[in-house]
């Protein structure tokens, strides 16, 4: 039987927040802006990008932009989670 998963919501910000920082680390390795990662994925506005990796009112990606993401920098998904 499954039990209650005691997950607060500084647990979950922690969660985005290593995503996040991850994905910043991956691009800069890469030598990718933030403008081109947000073109490449289809965002008009860099301001998504950026706002994420500033945790601008705990922004933070979707399945689909982390899916997009890792098809742009290159790399497997899973290097966004550890």
């Amino acid at each position: 039987m499954l039990e209650f998963l005691d997950i607060d919501e500084n647990n979950i910000k922690s969660f985005h927040i290593k995503i996040m920082e991850n994905i910043k680390k991956i691009r800069k390795e890469k030598k990718i802006t933030q403008s081109e990662l947000a073109q490449v994925i289809g965002h008009k506005s860099v301001s998504t990008i950026g706002q994420i990796e500033s945790n601008y009112k705990n922004k933070h990606y979707s399945v689909e932009q982390l899916y997009k993401i890792s098809i742009a920098l290159d790399t497997d998904i899973c290097n966004f989670f550890k």
